[in-house]
């Protein structure tokens, strides 16, 4: 028998069986609604080009150009018009789009539904903006009971500004806009969320994930791909495909030669290791795209269970209704003060699960895989006695000074 374990320090779960039920998922007319904020970085450039492509599958409530950590007007800026020459290209495409699917929306309609939002600094969030009232306008609206689902493609600041002014002139409201709000971070890519969503929303239990899987698609995307899935991403299948493809192919910003080693063009996150051959026309970066494949309705995936899997990820809980998924990257390093997998002070963490013979009934020992991950898998004994208790034990120590360490318990019956 092989069992999956899920590391929880916050505090101690027993987990169950019970008996199956069955969930329908939602029906395809129920398109999910979805606003996009976004940082102009390359890889959101990439990314808005496949979520045109795919916006037959929801409502398009708003695109608003956001800032980040890495972005803001003055510093590494698309520019605030930068979404120009993509919606130009997918007006040319639109009319072969609809012959289709006539759910396509209009190249107008596209345009009417983007905004600029807050982009004058790193997390700035004190000034009122067109796209952030466009979210207040959003939010507001009690005529749809569908959810909202808001993906941060860059800094979550203009939605922070959004929820501050129904706050301070809603405040009544605040329970009713939270349950309509569903939240995807690509990362966190600024400090709002920590210091102002949280704290002042945290309460309401808003349905938020928290997505390394980026790095999938994301700029260091052959470190996280295997070799065999190379082929579809470099300079031959890239250019044929994609980049030579009708007026929107085009648009998509693929590598240059050399680029991705020049940390005047890439921010330092993003570097590569020079051993990796870069061709001109190789992929380069689309890590924003997990955020609205995660609400493409493909028939398998339920927006409401982020444990359930979709295109977008497979999370784990966290926290409360916080949903995150273990770094594929085993050196990567969060930003200080920002969440990591199960610690909010953002510190490092190292995991070792094992198991606690003395306090189970089980004479035998058990195979732990993956006992240094926070998701490990357990192979029991097929001759262990049944009835016995086997404990389990998830040890989690972080890197700070003092380090901490806790635990969580996860005891298994034998039937």
């Amino acid at each position: 028998m092989r069992i999956r374990l899920f590391a929880a320090i916050s505090a101690l779960m027993v987990f169950c069986l019970p008996a199956c039920t069955q969930h329908e998922t939602p029906a395809v007319s129920q398109r999910p609604r979805v606003i996009a904020t976004t940082d102009g970085e390359v890889d959101d450039e990439c990314s808005l080009v496949r979520f045109l492509l795919y916006c037959n599958e929801w409502d398009v409530e708003a695109i608003v150009t956001s800032s980040s950590q890495y972005h803001w007007r003055g510093h590494k800026w698309a520019g605030d018009d930068w979404m120009d020459t993509v919606m130009g290209a997918y007006e040319q495409v639109w009319p072969n789009l609809v012959k289709h699917d006539a759910r396509y929306p209009s190249p107008e309609f596209l345009r009417s539904r983007s905004y600029l939002g807050n982009v004058d600094a790193e997390g700035e969030m004190e000034q009122v903006t067109p796209g952030s009232q466009r979210i207040v306008e959003i939010l507001l609206d009690d005529s749809d009971p569908r959810p909202v689902w808001v993906q941060a493609w860059g800094g979550t600041n203009t939605l922070a500004r959004a929820l501050r002014t129904i706050e301070e002139e809603h405040p009544e409201r605040m329970a009713e806009v939270a349950a309509r709000l569903r939240l995807y971070n690509i990362w966190e890519q600024d400090s709002s969320y920590q210091s102002y969503i949280r704290p002042h929303w945290g309460k309401y239990g808003i349905l938020t994930i928290i997505s390394d899987q980026f790095e999938a698609i994301a700029y260091r995307w052959h470190t996280a791909q295997p070799r065999e899935n190379w082929p579809w991403l470099e300079s031959a299948w890239m250019k044929k495909n994609i980049l030579e493809v009708g007026p929107l192919g085009p648009t998509y910003r693929a590598c240059l030669e050399g680029e991705w080693f020049n940390p005047t063009n890439v921010s330092e996150l993003c570097q590569s290791e020079a051993s990796f051959p870069v061709v001109e026309g190789d992929f380069r970066s689309e890590g924003d795209s997990p955020s609205f494949m995660y609400v493409i309705p493909t028939g398998m995936n339920d927006p409401e269970h982020p444990d359930w899997g979709s295109w977008g990820g497979r999370y784990v809980r966290v926290r409360g209704n916080t949903w995150m998924d273990p770094v594929p990257d085993a050196s990567w390093t969060y930003p200080e003060g920002r969440v990591s997998a199960t610690d909010p002070d953002g510190d490092t963490l190292t995991y070792r699960w094992w198991q606690y013979t003395e306090a189970g009934t089980c004479p035998l020992s058990v195979v732990l895989e993956d006992a240094d991950r926070p998701e490990a898998r357990v192979a029991v004994p097929a001759d262990a006695p049944a009835g016995s208790t086997i404990h389990l034990i998830c040890e989690v120590t972080d890197d700070g000074e003092p380090a901490l360490t806790r635990y969580a318990r996860t005891i298994l019956t034998v039937k």
